[in-house]
């Protein structure tokens, strides 16, 4: 659900829409009803239905569930009044706005309609310019009820009521799907001693504005390649729910989490003050942790309590197991900020050989984090992290400069130089400043001549055409670029031609299936043909064996990188390894 559809169906309940209202009309005369509808239809209601059969009336305002009902009252068989007194008895339709239509003027009648829940009168016959003042006001008074029932009046978020028919929903469709889906349930930590200190005008307008982050961040976030389906309401005091009605695992809970805390404990702009206040959330999953609304609004608050009780700012959740999960990554993600500002994080260096001539031709720059405690943690561990958080964008600027840097290292020690290729996630290639950031990189060392520049399949072919625009712009500042992981993702080869690229490289996967040097395996062949075809360079991922190393020299690969080869190294041990003076002019 559109988390902003809630604010939008409020604003539109207050103003009483009339093209958007559903009038119905009974009564058993047919030509009273033609006229009716041929005038609503000329006063700018669009959708308008009608009986003239008495005895439908109940069945088809439970099917139509109208804006407001025109009722008549004389009508053979069933009354208005055994409508009226139908409708009292239903909760679904009790609440429906009745204008009754009578020819009678007496005031046993309008007692008696009165006492069924008629909410107007109009004598028959009826006055069109009257009977469009009173519709219109019967219906913006049911809209300012409507929203003063369902909608919070100082953040205009969905209240407690609503929510919870829109959790009921949620959890249906994830019965009906199979999924999973979440409830947050988040509290500003501090708030009361800012509303006692403040005052309440304060504390309106801070749970105004959290409301509207928390609006804004649902709207941008994307969980899993999809928007998200998340819809936020106040629940009461100092509390906001978050739900998300299907989640492609729990994961996306956690990350959703994260990032809604971070965006909370942002300083807000009050009355001339800058405020600064933590948030807590509790996390119950469904139908893991409940299967009715009970249970997980419950569950949700034992979560948020165990935050709360453990000094707030964090995030819990109800079940163990996943709380464990998301403690550790929160963890993981606090001191991976941390690294970045203390120079935890190291570039290894794999070099990567010319098949042909069996000598050093460039390296890859890969991403080592050394932590404090001693150990070398791998990307695989820490880079989905930084891509979730947005870390990626901080760090992969950090690993441009450095290895321009060790480029220039080298060329100042007179070394042989070789290009230093360094990956770009996809969210930092589709960011506006790339090209700005690595122009900067270069500037500040002057080594741009040896940066190579490894991109995604995925990042390139989501939107190909702003890629070539992203690409053009790199190979401007002298940069090669090449696809990493080819063939692992959905590359269009009717774009690969149109890609300013300049290699190629194989995915290690490709490899396995090489045994021998004289087994043909279709897709290596294919796949070094075409990039040769289209003067692309070839680099083969994961070479573990001399039998891949000859399979790749007979099919004339042009480069190649894995473990038989040499795994990746801190720049002192590649320095010394591979690289030889450069030799005198």
């Amino acid at each position: 659900m559109d988390p902003s559809q809630d604010r939008r169906e409020g604003a539109k309940l207050s103003l009483g829409s009339v093209g958007e209202s559903l009038v119905m009309m009974v009564d058993d005369e047919p030509l009273v009803v033609e006229l009716t509808q041929a005038f609503l239809e000329g006063a700018g209601y669009r959708h308008f239905v009608s009986t003239s059969d008495s005895s439908e009336a109940l069945a088809l305002l439970l099917r139509e569930r109208p804006s407001v009902l025109l009722l008549d009252i004389n009508m053979p068989r069933v009354s208005g009044f055994d409508v009226l007194a139908g409708m009292r008895a239903d909760r679904a339709l009790n609440r429906i706005p009745v204008i009754v239509l009578t020819s009678a003027d007496d005031a046993e009648t309008k007692l008696k309609a009165l006492e069924l829940g008629a909410s107007d009168f109009l004598r028959k016959p009826v006055d069109p310019s009257e009977l469009a003042l009173r519709l219109r006001n019967t219906l913006a008074a049911k809209a300012h009820e409507e929203y003063v029932a369902h909608f919070d009046a100082v953040t205009g978020l969905p209240n407690r009521q609503r929510f919870m028919e829109q959790l009921e929903r949620a959890m249906r469709r994830s019965q009906e799907e199979g999924s999973s889906g979440a409830l947050l349930q988040f509290d500003l930590d501090r708030f009361k001693q800012v509303n006692e200190a403040l005052g309440p005008g304060t504390g309106d307008l801070l749970l105004e504005q959290a409301g509207q982050r928390l609006t804004s961040e649902l709207q941008a976030m994307d969980l899993g390649g999809k928007k998200s389906p998340g819809s936020v309401a106040r629940f009461g005091g100092d509390e906001f729910s978050v739900v998300f009605a299907a989640l492609g695992n729990v994961d996306q809970a956690a990350r959703a989490a994260r990032r809604l805390l971070k965006v909370l404990a942002e300083p807000y702009q009050i009355n001339g003050r800058e405020l600064y206040l933590t948030c807590s959330v509790g996390v119950a999953l469904f139908p893991a942790d409940g299967e009715d609304i009970d249970t997980i609004v419950k569950n949700a608050g034992v979560a948020l309590s165990r935050a709360k009780q453990e000094g707030g700012n964090n995030c819990r959740f109800y079940s163990k197991e996943f709380n464990a999960k998301a403690l550790q990554r929160l963890s993981l993600e606090s001191q991976l900020r941390q690294a970045l500002e203390r120079g935890e994080l190291r570039l290894y260096y794999q070099p990567k050989v010319d098949v042909a001539k069996r000598r050093i031709s460039g390296a890859e720059a890969l991403l080592r984090w050394q932590h404090p405690e001693g150990d070398t943690v791998l990307p695989g561990e820490f880079i989905p992290i930084a891509e979730e958080s947005g870390l990626i964008v901080p760090i992969g600027e950090w690993a441009l400069l450095a290895a321009c840097r060790q480029s220039a290292e080298w060329a100042a020690q007179g070394l042989a130089r070789v290009p230093i290729a360094v990956n770009v996630s996809p969210r930092q290639f589709h960011r506006s400043d790339l090209a700005q950031a690595v122009k900067s990189a270069i500037a500040t060392t002057g080594q741009g001549e040896y940066l190579r520049l490894e991109l995604t399949e995925s990042s390139v072919m989501n939107d190909p055409s702003a890629a070539i625009r992203i690409m053009r712009e790199l190979k401007a500042l002298g940069m090669k670029l090449a696809i990493d992981d080819f063939g692992t993702g959905y590359s269009s080869l009717s774009y690969l031609d149109k890609l300013p690229l300049d290699e190629l490289k194989i995915d290690r996967s490709f490899l396995a299936a090489i045994k021998n040097p004289d087994d043909p395996v279709v897709l290596v062949d294919v796949i070094i043909a075409m990039a040769h075809s289209l003067g692309l360079s070839v680099v083969a991922e994961g070479v573990e064996t001399r039998a891949q190393l000859e399979y790749l020299a007979r099919r004339e690969c042009d480069e190649a990188q894995g473990y038989y080869l040499s795994q990746p190294l801190p720049a002192d041990e590649f320095t010394a390894k591979f690289l030889k003076p450069k030799p005198a002019a």
